[in-house]
């Protein structure tokens, strides 16, 4: 449920970024909009730092299916701000809650890039005292995800976990995941730049995909054995090297990938009893998503979690926003200032 086209139009208006079309992020305007009113079961944020993901500029380039899914889209999905107001059957006791949330633009028009987003109570966490709002706004999806992907299966303390890409805003935190629960995290890079990055996120060995063998480094490093499971953003890519690379019995989970078919190698499947396992962190259940939070609090607490704020820009200039999320030569995470 999102705040009802009546409640938007009777509002004030807001400052909020949104595009009406798909395309380049040139498509994406900055001006005023009707300040939403929650409805049944929601509560309205008033956002300060909005998250940009790689979602959020596929998405805006080329929707989620046939053409533009809204007339008009507010985007992004994570933020952090301040509960202001809440609608019937929320606790009135959250206004003025610092929060954190997710999915904001998930299935509906809009997102996080504005001064104001109302959206379902479940979606929205408290944030632990003495956190920064940038950060808030970059656990939605980076967080969610690396949690979901490392944990899938349950415990896995003792195993030997390869975390693809591990510089990236996912990879990060998968890897500070991975560390917290007790594994080994080997993880693969493209520059030694990005070696020592992941290296301070606490990866025990690190592979130059660029300058190494990947599958030969991994194979020295764990005995010839393989790895325990794999963390894939980009399956297309680096399923190849999986007959190789992973152990009898291993587990590949995947978030994610850049096209759209990919070649497996089946019969080392076959032979090592493999598996491949999917998600998408929009549709995780309300017990999967509360159980993260509960994990973030925690890492948070233990002072074991670390988010790294690439760049800040100001919502005026989102379209540079976007572009450097989409050129993404960064390491760490790209925010809107709102407030």
């Amino acid at each position: 449920m999102f705040c009802s086209v009546i409640n938007q139009l009777m509002g004030e208006s807001m400052r909020a970024a949104f595009y009406d079309k798909l395309g380049p992020a040139d498509v994406l305007q900055v001006g005023e909009q009707p300040t939403p009113e929650p409805g049944s079961g929601e509560v309205r944020v008033k956002i300060e730092v909005s998250g940009v993901n790689p979602s959020d500029w596929k998405a805006r380039l080329r929707g989620r299916g046939a053409g533009i899914p809204f007339p008009l889209i507010i985007p992004h999905s994570d933020g952090g701000g301040t509960i202001d107001a809440v609608g019937d059957g929320v606790d009135a006791g959250r206004v003025g809650k610092r929060v954190w949330l997710t999915n904001g633009q998930w299935q509906r028009p809009f997102g996080t890039a504005a001064e104001y987003i109302c959206i379902d109570a479940k979606y929205v966490f408290d944030l632990p005292d003495g956190v920064d709002m940038a950060e808030a706004a970059s656990f939605g999806i980076p967080f969610l995800t690396a949690h979901q992907a490392v944990l899938f299966d349950g415990d896995v303390t003792g195993q030997t976990i390869l975390v693809q890409g591990g510089a990236g805003a996912v990879g990060h935190h998968a890897i500070q995941v991975a560390k917290y629960n007790g594994a080994r995290v080997i993880t693969s890079v493209s520059s030694d730049e990005k070696a020592e990055y992941t290296k301070a996120a606490g990866a025990d060995e690190v592979v130059n995909y660029r300058t190494e063998d990947i599958s030969k480094r991994i194979l020295e490093m764990t005995d010839g054995k393989g790895v325990d499971r794999i963390i894939e953003l980009n399956l297309s890519a680096n399923a190849p090297t999986y007959g190789q690379i992973l152990a009898p019995r291993g587990t590949v989970i995947i978030y994610g990938t850049v096209d759209g078919m990919a070649s497996i190698p089946a019969q080392d499947f076959i032979v090592k009893w493999a598996t491949l396992k999917w998600f998408i962190m929009y549709t995780l259940s309300d017990e999967q998503r509360e159980a993260a939070a509960a994990s973030l609090n925690k890492m948070l607490a233990d002072g074991a979690l670390k988010t790294t704020i690439a760049k800040r820009f100001s919502l005026d200039d989102v379209v540079a926003a976007h572009q450097m999320v989409e050129d993404a030569k960064h390491i760490g995470n790209v925010v809107l200032d709102i407030a």
